[in-house]
């Protein structure tokens, strides 16, 4: 607030005090209280004559001798006061033409978002000034060419975010890793985004937005306070403007803005007019995508399967790599054991044993003892052989195991690629279909919020 009034406190306590009314009552019905026998005003301060033009043209008075004080001492900050009042009261079109040129001033790409900008871009998007006033923000934001400055990733990741890395046609839902692959996992991935960003595109533009129809008025219909008005912006900044708010908060450029309004659950207002910004590059992403989808899979690919590179071709899995794959399997599969030593020499000492229980002169319970040692080791050595043996075919019955689900796998997977094949035609014509809806839905543009 100017310091024009501080030498006089009290006059500047009913001044402000005032104006809260005003907002209050414009905010909760579109009126305003009557003003004060003794209404203050300082020369060089611009709202009290700023307030009581804006008193005149709610009740009809010539507002022309107030209005010419208070532009003469500062026009910027009354045409500001006057167009975010009237449109907080619902008269939006009630304020002439040159007031939104000079309240808005000039916007830039380099240089953030004033908050009293934003505040009439706000009322302008929601219909406030009519189609007038959309115009006038549309116009503002075409001169910059925000397009020429963007990176199409980061609009299409605003408008539609948390994109999957991978996309599943059916015809692979039994062989996922399969979508990985760059040649298959291309075109599916590029139709699931357009059919994303058309759908966002549609839910921006779509029937329901026609609840918050242009002429609606940008007032509290609850008829709450004005501190709880469900717009804030406007009303902040007019706060600002009698030196009722506090420090004002940080500002933000006019990317960050346009972002913002393209994410979900953003007004969806201000979400129209930042996808008729974004347009140019969503046409561009959109034609992109379509060409993508409609890349052809590749007559032969190379697979992993059960770890192992498998060459499919239409025909079939290709011999020499399944080849190459089970040699890998019976390699691995089958362990490499050295020759039975132990059970041998288990086998030779109880043959000793015995033997010498047979030729030795020794008594019946030494040749007793040598022979059960003998028998003993012998039972040993066996066990030892019917353990090895059974390893081995454990062996044996893995690598056949693998061997035959490899084969099945891979006979799968040419099906797979031929059911992906025949999808492809399908695919291209549904990106196609999105591409132009998509293109359709932003040349409808801001007319359809």
């Amino acid at each position: 607030m100017s310091t024009d009034l501080t030498a006089d406190p009290q006059a500047a306590t009913e001044l402000q005090r005032y104006a809260e009314a005003l907002l209050s009552h414009l905010a909760a019905n579109g009126t305003a209280p009557p003003a004060p026998p003794d209404f203050p005003d300082k020369p060089g301060y611009w709202l009290p004559p700023a307030v009581e033009a804006l008193v005149a043209i709610l009740s009809g008075d010539d507002p022309l001798e107030p209005l010419s004080r208070a532009a003469g001492r500062d026009q910027q900050q009354t045409a500001l006061f006057l167009c975010l009042s009237l449109a907080v009261a619902g008269h939006g079109s009630r304020i002439h033409a040159s007031w939104l040129g000079t309240a808005f001033g000039d916007l830039s790409l380099e240089h953030p978002v004033a908050h009293g900008q934003r505040a009439l871009w706000l009322a302008a998007a929601r219909g406030a000034y009519g189609p007038a006033g959309k115009i006038f923000v549309l116009r503002k934001l075409d001169a910059l060419t925000v397009p020429e400055h963007a990176d199409a990733h980061q609009w299409t990741q605003a408008l539609a975010p948390g994109e999957p890395t991978v996309v599943v046609p059916p015809s692979l839902i039994d062989f996922p890793e399969m979508a990985e692959i760059p040649e298959l996992a291309r075109p599916a991935l590029a139709a699931a985004r357009l059919a994303r960003l058309r759908a966002r595109c549609a839910e921006i533009t779509c029937a329901r937005q026609a609840e918050h129809d242009s002429s609606t008025p940008l007032t509290n219909s609850s008829g709450s306070p004005a501190a709880s008005w469900e717009e804030d912006e406007p009303l902040a900044v007019l706060r600002t403007l009698i030196g009722l708010g506090g420090p004002p908060g940080p500002m933000g450029s006019l990317t960050a803005h346009l972002l913002d309004d393209l994410r979900p659950g953003a007004d969806p207002h201000l979400a129209a007019i930042a996808l008729h910004v974004a347009g140019p590059i969503l046409r561009q992403v959109a034609e992109e995508l379509e060409a993508d989808s409609r890349l052809p899979p590749p007559a032969t690919l190379t697979v992993p399967l059960l770890g192992h590179q498998i060459e499919l071709q239409p025909e079939g899995p290709d011999g020499a790599s399944l080849a190459r794959a089970e040699s890998e399997i019976v390699t691995n599969g089958m362990i490499r054991r050295r020759p039975p030593w132990e059970a041998l020499a288990l086998i030779v000492a109880g043959g000793a044993f015995l033997v010498g229980s047979l030729l030795a002169p020794w008594s019946a319970a030494v040749v007793a003892c040598l022979a059960a040692v003998g028998a003993v080791l012998h039972g040993i050595a066996a066990w030892r052989l019917w353990r090895r043996r059974k390893a081995i075919e454990s062996d044996v019955r893995y690598v056949a195991g693998q061997i035959g689900e490899l084969k099945e796998l891979a006979d799968g997977a040419v099906w797979a690629l031929h059911a992906y094949a025949r999808e492809a035609d399908a695919r291209a014509e549904q990106a196609a279909d999105d591409s132009a809806e998509l293109t359709r839905l932003i040349r409808r543009g801001p007319r359809a919020a």
